[in-house]
């Protein structure tokens, strides 16, 4: 295909139309935990804090935050915003938005996970809370960050179902919702009362377009002007076309493993010749870490993603705070992996399947299929089955799978991913709402507890990076690799490339 189309539509139209790898599952900003919602979520609601695209925390909805004592925090919330119906928005909303984040019906990985700590909150005024937790909690404004503030007065009796017809989408965020169907597009409206500022975008239409070649073509013949989720087979093609521009920045996504190390008998688990077995080998640390050490890191990283990924030895990436100095990526040896097999008393291999997602993060299926070709050259023959992503992570949250290869988006905080992928599992508490391996180990639990108690940065950090040694000594959950984000837009346009890869229309702007 010829460049000829990037001239169909003017660089600076009133609206921009740009191409996500993965639709929403749902508008309901409570319902899952999950990528492709939180942009959506992101366009239409706030939070009382945000993430910036360094993964920073900044003011929101909440202008500033205290701390009172080691168990109350203080906000004092944003005067004169409205809600995208003209409704005013106050300190009831927020109290109400705590109550219904954490109690959504069906939700497959619960926002309980960002609320845990939350005791109670206090109104004070319409402008000033006081949020109680349950013992000292220094990561809630980053916590808080996840969590879309709703209106009261539209949400109350309010279903999921109604947030996804837009009934209840109504919020306080740069864009109104004006239309949603289903796989195919997403219509926002600008608000033109945002309170930091009307966007340069009147419309904007969120287009999902799974397929990486039909991504590219559309961006190619002008039918969109930004694409997420560059493929490598693209990039240089891409890069070498004048009318494109780039726009990349290393992630916060760990791409893991999950591994059934809780139960005896796990559904995709077979002994070599394809029987039933009533003794799961996952459960022994010795094979999950055969696994890993049969992982060929680099080749995935610089082969099968062209550049775009670094291998993983933990589960932040290297140098950011709370990671360990001690956990480089595992590097790649085939034969001690057989050794730890065959000390485990699993010489002979074993067969399990391996699910991973098919539409959601950069050749998610190549990479699941190239993992199960790795595990087969030591021993462990692997059947690998793909899926979209919104199958994969609902099967994997009702436990169907024995290995499932996916990945998590932290908040720049190290507490992330251990609380929602290796914490034991806990829906009283919040804990580990994404822990679809169900491994569970007191010795993390307690260090990953009291680092979430402990208010000073440093000795929390410290924690932290004692918690991350803890699981990857045990091999919990398999680190793989770390994305490198990258976007392409047509000339025109500037986007801030943002580490937790979520693709936001606030970020577009023309070029200047």
């Amino acid at each position: 295909m010829g460049v000829a189309g990037l001239t169909s539509r003017p660089a600076h139209a009133a609206d921009a139309i740009m191409a996500v790898r993965t639709d929403a599952e749902s508008i309901d900003p409570h319902y899952h935990v999950y990528t492709p919602n939180s942009a959506v979520a992101r366009h239409i609601f706030d939070g009382l804090t945000e993430v910036n695209a360094r993964a920073q925390i900044v003011p929101a909805l909440a202008q500033s935050w205290t701390v009172i004592d080691d168990e109350t925090w203080e906000f004092k919330l944003r005067p004169n915003v409205t809600f995208h119906d003209g409704g005013k928005f106050t300190a009831a909303d927020v109290l109400f938005t705590m109550q219904r984040a954490p109690n959504v019906p069906n939700s497959p990985s619960s926002y309980g996970q960002y609320t845990k700590a939350v005791q109670r909150v206090e109104v004070i005024d319409d402008l000033t809370i006081r949020i109680h937790t349950k013992g000292p909690s220094p990561t809630l404004p980053v916590d808080l960050s996840q969590v879309a503030i709703i209106s009261k007065a539209v949400g109350e009796g309010k279903t999921t179902a109604d947030y996804n017809s837009g009934k209840a989408a109504i919020g306080t965020g740069a864009y109104r919702f004006v239309e949603w169907v289903a796989g195919d597009h997403l219509l926002l409206a600008r608000n033109e009362t945002y309170w930091a500022g009307a966007q340069p975008w009147a419309h904007v239409t969120r287009r999902a377009i799974p397929n990486d070649g039909a991504r590219t073509a559309a961006l190619l013949a002008g039918d969109v002007d930004i694409i997420e989720g560059v493929p490598a087979a693209d990039r240089t093609r891409l890069v070498n076309t004048p009318a494109i521009v780039l726009h990349e920045c290393d992630a916060t996504r760990i791409i893991y493993i999950h591994m059934d190390s809780a139960r005896d008998v796990s559904p995709g688990i077979s002994d070599a010749n394809g029987n039933k077995i009533d003794h799961n080998p996952l459960k022994d640390p010795r094979v999950r870490q055969a696994i890993s050490y049969a992982i060929n890191r680099d080749a995935l990283a610089q082969r099968l993603l062209g550049g775009q990924a670094h291998p993983a030895g933990q589960y932040s990436p290297p140098g950011t705070p709370g990671t360990s100095d001690t956990l480089a990526p595992p590097h790649y040896d085939p034969d001690l992996a057989k050794k730890l097999l065959k000390e485990a008393g699993w010489g002979d291999g074993f067969s399990v399947i391996l699910a991973g997602s098919n539409d959601r993060f950069p050749s998610d299926a190549q990479v699941t299929q190239a993992v199960g070709q790795m595990l087969a050259r030591v021993g462990i023959k692997t059947e690998v089955q793909t899926m979209p992503a919104a199958m994969l992570f609902s099967r994997g949250s009702k436990l169907e799978f024995s290995m499932m290869l996916s990945g998590w988006v932290g908040t720049g905080e190290a507490s992330s991913p251990f609380t929602a992928l290796m914490a034991t599992y806990d829906p009283k508490t919040g804990m580990g709402p994404s822990n679809r391996g169900r491994w569970s180990n007191p010795d993390f639990d307690r260090v990953l507890g009291e680092a979430l108690r402990t208010m000073d940065t440093t000795k929390r950090n410290a924690l932290y990076a004692n918690a991350a040694e803890i699981a990857v000594g045990q091999m919990g959950v398999i680190p793989v690799y770390f994305t490198v984000n990258t976007w392409a837009s047509r000339k025109g346009f500037v986007y801030t490339a943002r580490a937790d890869e979520i693709s936001l229309a606030q970020d577009l702007h023309p070029a200047p």
